[in-house]
């Protein structure tokens, strides 16, 4: 097939090895997101929502093969997205179970009537399922569970990729329904004791009740009969050996990965280390080193949380050059990162309202985020918004408090003031014009031409080109976001009305009506604007999300001004 495929859940477990191996085959490949997604550079990525068909037209365009992730839990909707993909694809490979559950199976009819092309996959457990375990193993080395002699036929992510692909672009796999499993049937037990093998670090499994582990689940949200599902489901699996196929090996002509090497790779991920990005003295973007450092254990009044994100914000890259070693000294090697969102793995002595699996944001006065696990004290903590991604969450502690605390504490903006807000372009600026603008005051914004289109999005009254045209005055507030000279930042105290004042988080603002301050951490105030975008009043601006090994490449855009308002870094 030449003509281009789409695929959606491209960073999922599975869409992001079928997006390899057809680019690694050379195939056109475009991916599917909602929002800014942490994907392979060569990747075309297009906007759009699966429960939204309307606006799926413009990314099915021209694109001859989809494969299909379909991620809710009822096949309602799926028949209108068909409809829009017949009228531009031929084909469709469709990511079922072996499960085949009611909603998968009711996926599977639509699909066959659809008029597509089409193929069915159906995978036994993934062996990335194991990663559940991972916590447990780091935390102890030991893995308490129920149904130890579960058994499963774990198959390799990139042999589900491999078949995927071969579906998409070869014409002998319509009307196929694959049912895909690793080599060997292997029980939970097994698969732990493999992990321990792997790791060279002793594993073994305790065998607990199924009322402890519905209990756990529970405490973590599960719902009732998703719990009773997944129990039940592990206990008909001890009758005796899982099923095995040779259906990889049949359509790809090679044998499917065993377990083992799916745990060779992945032991990172079970060991008692972690990776962090890290600095050992001062300068540019080339001293931070990605190292392997021991994991952090949860002190007193401390949580351990499982890193979903952190966010680059550029003092950090101040921080890292030496230039606030007189105003924030810092003991080396020194770890990155401020802003987080996560999930809590472990809680320490005293912590109380927070639980494991709580998902939360926070700000880190001491750094230490840009790393896989993080201890936290839990009093910094706020539950993170459910209305956004937790990696887009990571965006919010130290830009938004920054923007509250220049509008609200600083400027006293309110209804019925003009606001000028300088830098709107930047991770703080896509806070403070919202947060001005709900607050009912006239928001008027400087920004380039290459950020005006993203700050007028966000609620701006007014964008000033401040390369080409003159600041206006009569302002109740000026807030300076922005790194200027000292003469630049004089001029912007003459923008001021008499009464009204100029906020400075950056270079000092020489008047009386000027005020510089540093943001402090505030948790109160982190979950007012938790409940602002929960509320749809506050958006979650970011403009670039990648891989956290790209830190010294983003600080490197930075200091040359190649950045535009909040980026995102993934461990």
């Amino acid at each position: 097939m030449s003509g281009q495929i789409l695929v959606t859940g491209a960073t999922g477990t599975v869409g992001r090895q079928v997006t390899a191996q057809l680019l690694e085959a050379g195939a056109d490949v475009r991916a599917l997101t909602r929002g800014p997604a942490d994907l392979l550079s060569t990747v075309e990525s297009v906007h759009g929502d699966l429960s939204s068909p309307d606006s799926l037209h413009t990314a099915f365009e021209g694109v001859e093969a989809v494969f299909l992730v379909w991620p809710f839990a009822s096949a309602e909707g799926l028949e209108a997205v068909l409809t829009v993909a017949a009228e531009h694809a031929r084909r469709v490979v469709y990511l079922s179970s072996a499960a085949v559950r009611d909603h998968e199976r009711q996926a599977e009819r639509l699909i066959v009537r659809s008029g597509l092309e089409w193929t069915v996959l159906r995978p036994h457990a993934f062996a990335a399922n194991a990663l559940r375990w991972a916590g447990q193993i780091r935390a102890g080395g030991v893995v308490s569970e129920p149904y130890g002699r579960a058994a499963m036929s774990p198959v390799h992510e990139r042999d589900i990729a491999a078949v995927a692909m071969r579906a998409l672009t070869e014409d002998a796999h319509t009307g196929a329904v694959y049912e895909l499993t690793g080599p060997h049937s292997l029980t939970q037990a097994e698969q732990v004791r493999i992990i321990g093998e792997v790791t060279g670090d002793p594993v073994r499994w305790d065998e607990s009740t199924p009322q402890d582990a519905r209990r756990r689940m529970s405490a973590l949200g599960w719902p009732p009969e998703a719990v009773d599902g997944v129990l039940r489901a592990q206990a008909e699996m001890t009758a005796g050996p899982a099923p095995v196929t040779a259906t990889v090996e049949e359509v790809t002509g090679s044998a499917a990965r065993t377990f083992r090497s799916w745990a060779a790779e992945h032991a990172h991920a079970f060991h008692t280390t972690m990776r962090a990005a890290r600095v050992h003295s001062y300068g540019g973007p080339e001293v931070i080193r990605h190292e392997e450092v021991p994991l952090p254990e949860p002190g007193p009044g401390q949580v351990l949380v499982h890193v979903a994100a952190t966010s680059f914000n550029p003092s950090e890259a101040a921080l890292r050059s030496g230039l606030l070693r007189d105003v924030l000294p810092t003991a080396l090697p020194y770890t990155l990162g401020w802003d987080f969102s996560g999930t809590i793995a472990a809680v320490g002595a005293g912590v109380t309202g927070w639980a494991p699996g709580d998902r939360v944001i926070g700000r880190l006065d001491g750094g230490g985020a840009a790393a896989e696990y993080v201890a936290a004290p839990a009093d910094v903590l706020a539950a993170a918004p459910a209305a956004v991604p937790l990696t887009d969450a990571a965006a919010i502690p130290v830009a938004a408090l920054t923007a509250w605390q220049a509008l609200f504490e600083h400027a006293k903006v309110t209804a019925g003031h003009r606001v000028l807000i300088n830098g709107a372009g930047g991770g703080v600026g896509s806070f403070a014009v919202q947060l001005a603008g709900h607050a009912g005051a006239t928001v008027i914004a400087t920004a380039s031409a290459r950020s005006a289109a993203a700050v007028r999005a966000l609620g701006a009254d007014q964008i000033v080109d401040y390369t080409a045209e003159a600041l206006p005055g009569g302002n109740d507030a000026v807030i300076n976001l922005a790194g200027i000279g000292r003469d630049a930042a004089a001029e912007l105290a003459t923008l001021v009305r008499p009464g009204g004042v100029a906020v400075s988080i950056a270079t000092p603002i020489p008047s009386g009506a000027g005020r510089h301050f540093v943001a402090r951490n505030d948790p109160a105030q982190l979950e007012r604007i938790v409940s602002l975008i929960e509320a749809g009043d506050l958006t979650v601006d970011i403009a670039e999300s990648h891989p956290l090994t790209e830190l010294a490449s983003i600080h490197r855009r930075s200091e040359t001004g190649r950045t535009r308002g909040k980026v995102i870094l993934i461990p």
